[in-house]
């Protein structure tokens, strides 16, 4: 038995924070019933290339971006901005466990759709706005997306090179202010849904991305309000720990003039410290005064790491990972995503499905990294859905949930609602 089987949640998002909760509470089992406009549907969905390719080669209409983030999930196509679409789904709250939309502030109340409107309709619905700024405050009618929280949200202050490096502000690979929204709006939905179990009351759920990144600044943002001291940016060193960050070490024998090769060096203690020093063949900087405990290590940085690059350009990556793995000191690698995917621990833990999708059998998409032991997540040998094609399951919901008659389907279609 899947863990959320039983819970039905109605989405109304799109682009990634919403999708990205959704996916996860799919993967867990619940049944998702991804809303989206006709004729074009999830924005991500021509975000491209790269796009799903046809057996001639040829682009198709499914992106990547998409594929990524809608897994396990059923497509309904409804036009609501017509009033039967929005009855439509009006309809649906009845039958679901769970509300989530991230449109702008208000805009589902001109639709009927707000949360005061459907808990009327339903009592225990659990309803999940998410938003760049949130329901109140002076930017709640802002649109909000994640360049722009990273940078408001101070995380840009921090990511990138230090400035006298001839660095500067640099956004985060990845939309991490959206996936982050995406996983607290998970937990938040998940005990609200435990909430409406015992007292029968649903409740409105609000994330603001600009909230989240805001708790994502973690350890520098109590830095700053124990201290009072604005952190800058440290490249790839740590702003807590020293030695902790990337250091250049000897290009392979072999290897075209001008190569460089980098390792992560993560020293999280004194010990490991010390333990270090004895790989690197240096054990008296292990016993230095100056360098003993971390918090003189921080202290001393501008010392002591030119002495550590001079000691790390001397060995090859692969000499020293074997070296301080051996010793149990914490490095690593720094990989592209080829080796990524390739990595066996990486694939001996399963993090690539392979799904039977309507436009390609051989569909590699990343998997859940959520690993139980009673009720695992679907995939595709547990029942999984493959990302839906735009409204692949309308007719299917339509007539199983809703119990709509021909005529009324075949009424929709001719009015353009689906």
């Amino acid at each position: 038995m899947d863990s959320l089987q039983g819970i039905r949640i109605l989405d109304l998002s799109r682009i990634l924070a919403g999708p990205w909760c959704t996916q996860t509470l799919a993967d867990l089992g619940a049944d998702v019933i991804k809303i989206e406009r006709p004729g074009s549907g999830d924005d991500t969905r021509t975000w491209g290339p790269p796009f799903i390719q046809d057996a001639a080669g040829h682009d198709t209409a499914e992106a990547a971006y998409y594929l990524g983030t809608n897994r396990n999930k059923r497509s309904v196509s409804c036009d609501i901005a017509q009033p039967a679409g929005q009855a439509l789904v009006r309809d649906l709250v009845a039958h679901c466990d769970v509300f989530i939309e991230n449109f702008k502030v208000g805009d589902m109340a001109r639709y009927g759709l707000d949360y005061g409107s459907l808990k009327a309709l339903n009592p225990k619905l659990v309803y999940c706005s998410v938003t760049g700024f949130g329901q109140t405050g002076p930017y709640k009618d802002r649109a909000g997306y994640d360049y722009a929280i990273q940078g408001m949200g101070g995380l840009m202050s921090i990511t990138g090179e230090r400035d006298d490096l001839g660095g500067g502000p640099q956004k985060v690979g990845v939309a991490v202010a959206d996936l982050f929204t995406g996983m607290y709006a998970t937990v938040a939905i998940l005990a609200a849904l435990r909430h409406a179990e015992r007292t029968g009351e649903g409740q409105h759920v609000d994330m603001a991305l600009l909230d989240t990144q805001v708790a994502m600044l973690a350890n520098l943002g109590a830095n700053y309000l124990v201290s009072g001291k604005v952190p800058g940016r440290s490249g790839n060193a740590h702003q807590n720990i020293v030695p902790y960050q990337v250091f250049e070490v000897k290009a392979p024998d072999g290897a075209p003039d001008g190569t460089r090769d980098h390792l992560i060096l993560a020293v999280g203690n004194d010990r490991q410290y010390v333990k270090f020093c004895s790989v690197a063949g240096r054990p008296e900087l292990g016993l230095d005064p100056l360098y003993a405990k971390n918090q003189d290590r921080v202290r001393n940085r501008a010392q002591l790491v030119p002495l550590l690059e001079a000691i790390l350009k001397t060995r090859t990556k692969a000499d020293w990972l074997a070296a301080l793995e051996a010793a149990k000191v914490p490095c690593g690698a720094i990989n592209n995503l080829a080796e990524v995917f390739a990595d066996p621990q990486v694939r001996q833990r399963g993090m690539v499905n392979d799904w039977q999708h309507p436009l390609r059998d051989d569909l590699r998409l990343v998997a859940s990294p959520i690993k139980l032991g009673a009720t695992p997540v679907r995939t595709p040998q547990t029942g999984g859905r493959p990302p839906p094609l735009l409204g692949q399951h309308t007719e299917e919901v339509l007539r199983n949930v809703l119990n709509y008659s021909e005529a009324r389907l075949t009424q929709l279609k001719n009015d353009k609602v689906i």
